[in-house]
């Protein structure tokens, strides 16, 4: 099946690529006269509102073209800081653009408790349906930022289940074991090579 992803982030394409290639999918970003699709997001707290708000959109944007027929992969994530009440949450590629990972980290500055979670919503519209699937990745907060690999608060986000290096100094393979990205769609890996009743 050729799945278009809606997104202008190669690093999530790679993820993709990485959990749904092997159940012989072909994942290609999505473009639409030459560009990515730009979305209006809804100013909502929840990640599967502004998904299913961007597959929606993603679905007009196609309609009448050669790719109207074609499954269509979107996916929200944020991270959520707990003593920072969630924040930033579904606002987190804005708060990073406007204050930087620098930012995040003077705000955390006096603050012993450094949890986090990293969540992902990812949906995936077939002619067999729509498909959806979670993952959460619980870490917590560096003190520094620390790596130069993945993207957004890659840097100072260490996995509990990793070794201590934050996702910055990890691979993208190893990040891809590990992430809420990588679990939710290989969540929907699953329900696509699940048999059919």
């Amino acid at each position: 099946m050729q799945i278009f992803f809606a997104t202008s982030n190669r690093g999530k394409i790679s993820e993709a690529k990485e959990k749904l290639g092997p159940t012989g999918h072909e994942i290609s970003p999505l473009i639409i006269d030459g560009m990515p699709p730009k979305f209006i997001e809804p100013q909502s707290e929840h990640l599967e509102e502004v998904a299913f708000a961007k597959l929606s959109q993603a679905r007009q944007m196609v309609l009448g073209s050669e790719m109207e027929d074609c499954a269509i992969l979107v996916e929200d994530s944020g991270i959520f800081i707990e003593s920072l009440s969630g924040f930033p949450g579904v606002f987190s590629s804005f708060v990073e653009d406007k204050i930087g990972l620098s930012g995040i980290l003077s705000i955390l500055s006096e603050e012993e408790n450094r949890s986090a979670e990293y969540r992902a919503t990812c949906f995936l519209e077939t002619k067999e349906g729509i498909f959806k699937s979670k993952g959460i990745c619980s870490g917590e907060i560096s003190r520094a930022i620390s790596g130069e690999l993945g993207f957004g608060y890659d840097p100072i986000f260490i996995p509990v289940e990793g070794d201590g290096r934050t996702f910055g100094q990890m691979s993208s393979e190893e990040k891809s074991q590990l992430s809420h990205r990588g679990m939710a769609l290989k969540g929907l890996s699953e329900m696509l090579i699940r048999p059919s009743k």
